[in-house]
């Protein structure tokens, strides 16, 4: 029977087959509506009307079949439709971001305009509504199959890719399909009837954002870039207020940039330590010379200074400080201005602002600079010239702390009066480095000492006197001039300290190398010699190498050798003796342990087996004498020590 023979004028020129053929053949969805509509234009009006034709009762028999066919293409139909849009989610994404990112407000229907400008995602949107409809009686079926499919396609969303955190394109590409699949459920929500609710949304960015969140934290951690770290917040910002527009809530978004606010520090803090460590490394340690008025303002321009006594100096001069003081200051400066940077978009208060800032800058001043002066204070070529001017450097830096709190307030608007607001450590920083150089300056002042005592070469047994100081003791004062002629830069104090700690190393190290067990013997002789070299210390002291000292204060460092000295050199053992005790003694500073060492040393050990020295009566008569001596000694000690 051909089509044509038919004969239904009724059907108003509707090809019925023509009709179905397309179904079972193509992806024509905007078809599947009418074909449904047709058959029930057929089952329930046109076919009554011929229900005694025997191809009538064919027709309505195969319709169920027809329906079902219809029925699986349609499913067919949302499977390439969930595909599609899985494909497009990143475009989606991208666009909706952008939007945002150029500051328009989006809703919908604006953002169907905007987010699905391709003519292959237009289609599949659109017809989720015809499905709804064309699927009746399979509603239920429609709808679950939707969502567990779609649960499957968020889960493989949300898993990042391994590599994410190597570049801010991988983090781009997440949150581009994170925003595109939600883009598209809130539109099918806002389109349809029951294929997704409300409930249905919430459920899954729930799951979304803790998941999300826990891949941002994974993959922040492993970026060691600052400028990465602050591009990723100013992304993360984006997604937030683009999820934030299509009704999303984004509270815990910004709790965690919190978060990764304190790695972004971390990361700063890591940066600035190697260019602090550059700083100090090229510095040459020196007072900067300036020869013109053009340089002396520059200076000043990067470096809060002021000296009326040096301005008024004709060129050229010098500044106090070393490179080292404005560039440190300019970079506490410029790492404040990254912090800041972190801060924009936050939605936090000045006050937060502020404290955040000075928080970070603390980090920066008590550890990551605290550390890199340590560092270079504690270098074993380091020398003294180096450390008086750290000492010289810390001090102004000190000195500019109170700018900086200025600078802060200036670009917070919070004044440092305000309650709860943290106060800057710098002057504890510089403070703490200052007294490390000092106590490196002391150190390595006695080590000095010590390789000038390593070339002494006393003969113990000599009887000659040259009339003279020894020759590395000589040098030992001149090298100890020239140092603190250095230290007219420094704080009285410290002079001070440096050049009464190096008075008392080198005497306590000559009355050391007085008493040591190796020197078994010595004589007269050998005492007066080292009498000199100590009185060439004496006068150092008295000459006044560092002022501020008053009287013959420095000369005291050596009182325990000149009492000792002159004890034996005028052999006074009756004053010693009777005076021991008093409170204004002649030789207080003689303990009697140290003189019986020195005097057991003064024995003539070997006239026991010298035949001809027990002839000479004047020998003897000595020797009976230092034993009655050792022997009063001996129970003086014994009487003051049971």
């Amino acid at each position: 029977m051909s089509k044509s023979s038919l004969g239904f004028p009724w059907l108003l020129g509707i090809d019925f087959f023509s009709l179905l053929v397309p179904l079972k053949v193509t992806n024509l969805f905007c078809r599947h509506y009418p074909a449904l509509k047709t058959l029930e234009h057929l089952e329930h009006t046109y076919l009554p009307q011929v229900s005694h034709y025997r191809f009538c009762k064919v027709m309505l028999d195969n319709i169920p079949k027809l329906r079902e066919e219809i029925k699986d293409v349609s499913m067919s139909d949302l499977k390439d439709f969930l595909e599609s849009i899985r494909k497009h989610s990143d475009k989606i994404g991208e666009t909706a971001m952008k939007q945002v990112g150029l500051g328009f407000m989006i809703g919908w229907p604006v953002a169907l305009t905007f987010s699905f400008p391709f003519n292959s995602t237009i289609g599949p949107i659109l017809l989720t509504y015809f499905l709804l409809h064309i699927l009746q009686g399979a509603r239920e079926t429609f709808e679950n199959y939707y969502r567990k499919q779609r649960r499957k396609q968020a889960r493989l969303v949300l898993q990042p890719p391994s590599n994410m955190h190597e570049t801010l394109d991988g983090y781009r590409k997440y949150f581009n399909q994170i925003v595109g699949f939600f883009v598209v459920e809130d539109h099918i929500l806002h389109t349809t009837q029951g294929l997704v609710n409300r409930a249905y949304i919430d459920e899954l960015w729930e799951m979304a954002l803790s998941k999300t969140i826990a891949a941002l934290r994974t993959h922040s951690s492993y970026c060691s870039d600052p400028n990465l770290v602050l591009d990723l917040k100013n992304l993360i910002v984006l997604f937030a207020d683009t999820l934030q527009v299509y009704g999303f809530p984004v509270n815990q978004l910004f709790d965690m940039l919190l978060e990764i606010r304190d790695q972004y520090s971390e990361t700063l803090l890591k940066k600035w330590a190697g260019i602090f460590r550059n700083i100090l490394d090229s510095d040459n340690y020196s007072p900067i010379p300036v020869t013109c008025e053009e340089m002396y303002k520059k200076v000043v321009g990067q470096f809060p200074f002021q000296d009326t006594e040096l301005e008024k100096q004709s060129f050229p001069k010098k500044f106090p400080f070393s490179e080292f003081v404005p560039k440190v200051y300019n970079q506490i400066k410029e790492f404040i201005y990254a912090c800041l940077k972190f801060s924009e978009d936050l939605h936090l208060s000045s006050t937060e602002v502020d404290d955040m800032i000075r928080k970070s800058t603390n980090l920066l001043l008590t550890r990551t600079l605290s550390n890199s002066l340590q560092n270079v204070i504690k270098r074993k070529n380091i020398g003294l010239t180096e450390l008086v001017q750290i000492i010289i450097n810390t001090t102004h830096l000190e000195k500019s702390c109170k700018y900086l709190e200025e600078f802060i307030t200036n670009i917070t608007n919070v004044l440092p009066e305000t309650v709860h607001t943290t106060k800057l450590y710098g002057t504890t920083t510089f403070k703490d480095a200052r007294h490390a150089a000092e106590e490196e300056i002391y150190t390595n002042l006695n080590q000095k000492i010590d390789q000038f005592l390593q070339l002494a070469d006393y003969d113990w047994m000599t009887g000659d006197l040259d009339n003279k100081a020894s020759d590395y003791l000589v040098d030992l004062i001149a090298f100890l001039r020239s140092t603190f002629a250095v230290f007219t830069h420094l704080p009285g104090k410290v002079a001070q300290t440096a050049c009464m700690s190096a008075c008392k190393h080198l005497a306590t190290s000559l009355m050391q190398l007085l008493l040591e067990a190796e020197v078994r013997q010595l004589t007269l002789g050998a005492l007066q010699q080292f009498n000199l070299d100590v009185r060439e210390c004496e006068q150092f002291a008295r000459s006044g190498p560092v002022p501020g000292f008053q009287e013959d204060t420095l000369q005291l460092a050596f009182i325990d050798l000149r009492q000792l000295l002159d004890l034996f050199i005028q052999w006074d053992w009756s004053t010693y003796l009777a005076d021991y005790g008093q409170p204004n003694c002649k030789y207080l500073r003689v303990n009697p342990v140290t003189a019986l060492t020195l005097l057991e040393k003064m024995k003539d050990t070997s006239r026991k087996n010298n035949m001809f020295a027990q002839f000479r009566k004047n020998e003897r008569d000595k020797q009976k004498l230092i034993d009655t001596v050792a022997k009063q000694l001996r129970g003086l000690i014994s009487s003051h020590h049971s």
